[in-house]
């Protein structure tokens, strides 16, 4: 069955107007707290050789900064051995010795709070009695022709572990090209490779790294995440019931669906079956009133800057997250909040720039990302260029114009709030700036670099510890620091990065290798070479997932195996001394998670420094949300 709700009339709207069709209380919600998934301790125990075995778990989000840890091992049907003389209040992980990996090994740790011992947490997931190897695999039932491309997690099920949602890709196209695709597929495993559903698009959504933009998260509280994307006539659910029309064939000669509806539907976690679904927002309208000022300020009438499409999760009320699906950034840009609540999807508002003449029309980028820039509990989008405020109204346009990345983070911790650093696509003679740092809570532009470049790529990372904040680099003018100072020649890559090691850097990730930056010789040496596997999304080199899974703090990076038969999820075996609450309870960090899969894929970011010289990050302030 179709459950529809009606679809709101866009032309009455002013542009960048919001119409909100749920109550939102006006009330300050800074000391809210945002629901957060209830995580388990992701205990690992990775098998090192030779008799040695390192452990890593979680400390969680609302755990108190005093809290400490016992590290217990059984073999076999023995009485369970603490490892640890005294509880442990390091970083959290151990490495043991004189590990016999061909006896059946389980370890398990209990949290020490004011010196009382609480009951053991969910034993190991990784055995150490397994080949020796940094990483877990994940067995796929990848489809004929298929290829696996970018993947989410979300606990699917309320066990406190994550699962995958991965993305299957066969024939696709760029939204500047003519042909027919294959349909898109979205299936679901558990850690160990059990398999859940699959969810067939179907034949009118067209399959492009433009197209396909997937949610996963849990909307509404109940401890299950849902999954959240663009569906149509002929898309079937994970229990095989079909959404609209199945015989309906919308793609015209040049492979195109330019007609037809369009839906928005959420699936549940555990079964795949839709929940809801609804109309679109926006629909296409006039296909040739998308274009305008961003990139080279063209236009078509052939179906490309229409179907420009982002997504992303974001805490609009301070506590409930939303998803905010977007369409067109090179000119018309229309983002639609939506909320799942009580087993009803509703609008929450609706920012539309109307047409090519808005100031905060083609401000958008391939790519978006989510902070609370202003600092009162709740999100914002920074859309590239230009940031929507929690209630949909425009906070503010760069007027810089459309781009291939952008970042935002504590980037420079001298200042106050959140810095952007963003790359500027400037084709075909344009004028302009090609890179920038501004205030993200203003826009007020900080240091800008390239001018008149086309810059395609860029990254913020704290690379070298002589220089405070983040480095920034991309175009042609070398590594800056987050003031702008340039300080040398930069990093061969500049896809992403991940922290990888013990130390409080971040380290480069490019293809199916983790490089670690020398600054003082600038040089990129290898710490991680994933054999056998590869990078996704062509020249952009990206892994399926790049996230702080289980474990302690550091990032774990997902890449498909070159047969696309299984994912490998690797995990750094390098101890730490720091020790740091998981990233995934960190709300702005969880939510780059979620829309890492989004046009070209960029690196999460905390919403503190992280980094050498940091302060003490805050407590998050977040409550854990049960299954029900």
């Amino acid at each position: 069955m179709l459950y529809t709700i009606p679809v709101l009339n866009l032309k009455k709207y002013l542009a960048a107007a919001v119409v909100t069709t749920t109550l939102v209380s006006s009330c300050l919600v800074s000391s809210a707290q945002k629901q957060m998934e209830n995580l388990d301790r992701g205990l690992i125990a990775v098998n090192e050789g030779q008799g040695k075995v390192f452990l890593s778990w979680r400390m969680l989000g609302t755990e108190l900064d005093n809290i400490a840890y016992n590290l217990y091992h059984q073999t076999g049907n023995r009485q369970a051995i603490k490892l640890n003389p005294q509880p442990l209040t390091g970083g959290t992980n151990f490495t043991e010795a004189g590990v016999d990996s061909t006896q059946s090994n389980t370890w398990f740790v209990k949290a020490v709070v004011n010196g009382h011992e609480e009951a053991a947490g969910k034993p190991c997931m990784l055995k150490a009695n397994a080949t020796a190897q940094p990483y877990l695999s994940v067995p796929l039932r990848t489809p004929q022709g298929y290829t696996p491309n970018d993947a989410s997690v979300g606990d699917l099920d309320g066990d406190g572990e994550y699962e995958i949602v991965i993305h299957q890709t066969g024939r696709g196209r760029d939204n500047s090209q003519s042909g027919l695709t294959d349909p898109s597929i979205l299936q679901a495993y558990k850690l160990d490779g059990t398999f859940l559903w699959q969810i067939n698009l179907g034949h009118n959504i067209r399959e492009g790294a433009h197209y396909t933009q997937f949610m996963v998260y849990d909307l509404d509280g109940d401890g299950i995440a849902e999954i959240a994307c663009k569906t149509a006539d002929g898309t079937i659910d994970g229990r095989g019931k079909v959404i609209g029309d199945s015989t309906k064939r919308y793609a015209n000669n040049q492979g195109r669906i330019l007609e037809g509806p369009e839906y928005f539907t959420i699936f549940d976690g555990r079964t795949g079956a839709a929940l809801a679904t609804t109309d679109y927002i926006p629909a296409r309208g006039d296909i040739s009133k998308w274009g305008g000022k961003g990139g080279n300020g063209g236009n078509d009438s052939y179906g490309n800057r229409v179907d420009r499409f982002l997504a992303c999760i974001a805490y609009l009320d301070g506590i409930h997250p939303s998803v905010v699906m977007c369409r067109g950034y090179y000119g018309r840009t229309v983002l639609a909040a939506w909320d799942w609540q009580n087993h009803k999807l509703t609008s929450r508002w609706v920012f539309d720039t109307h047409d090519m003449d808005n100031p905060y029309s083609g401000m958008g980028n391939h790519n978006l990302t989510v902070a609370d820039v202003d600092g009162d509990g709740k999100d914002e989008i920074v859309y590239g260029s230009m940031c929507v405020d929690d209630n949909g109204k425009g906070l503010y346009t760069t007027g810089l114009r459309h781009g291939d990345a952008v970042h935002v983070s504590d980037l420079d911790p001298s200042r106050p709030g959140l810095e952007v650093f963003g790359v500027h696509e400037l084709e075909d003679g344009a004028k302009g700036i090609g890179t920038a740092f501004f205030d993200a809570k203003t826009g007020e532009i900080l240091w800008k670099g390239d001018m008149d470049m086309d810059v395609g790529r860029g990254l913020s990372a704290d690379i070298d510890p002589r220089y405070a904040g983040v480095e920034n680099w991309g175009g042609t003018e070398g590594l800056k620091t987050c003031k702008g100072e340039k300080i040398g020649i930069s990093p061969r890559s500049v896809n992403f990065a991940v922290w990888w090691d013990g130390d409080l850097l971040r380290e480069l990730l490019d293809g199916n290798k983790v490089y670690k930056w020398d600054y003082t010789t600038s040089v990129m040496n290898p710490l991680l070479t994933a054999t056998g596997c590869l990078a996704n999304n062509g020249s952009k080199s990206t892994p399926a997932l790049s996230a702080d899974l289980f474990g302690d703090w550091r990032e774990e990076v997902v890449l498909r195996t070159q047969d696309n038969q299984a994912l490998h999820i690797y995990t750094t075996t390098i101890p730490t001394t720091y020790r740091f609450r998981t990233l995934m309870h960190d709300p702005q960090y969880r939510v780059s998670i979620a829309w890492q899969n989004v046009g070209y894929n960029q690196p999460p970011y905390t919403s503190f420094f992280l980094g050498d010289g940091m302060k003490k990050p805050a407590k998050p302030n977040i409550t854990l949300v049960k299954k029900k």
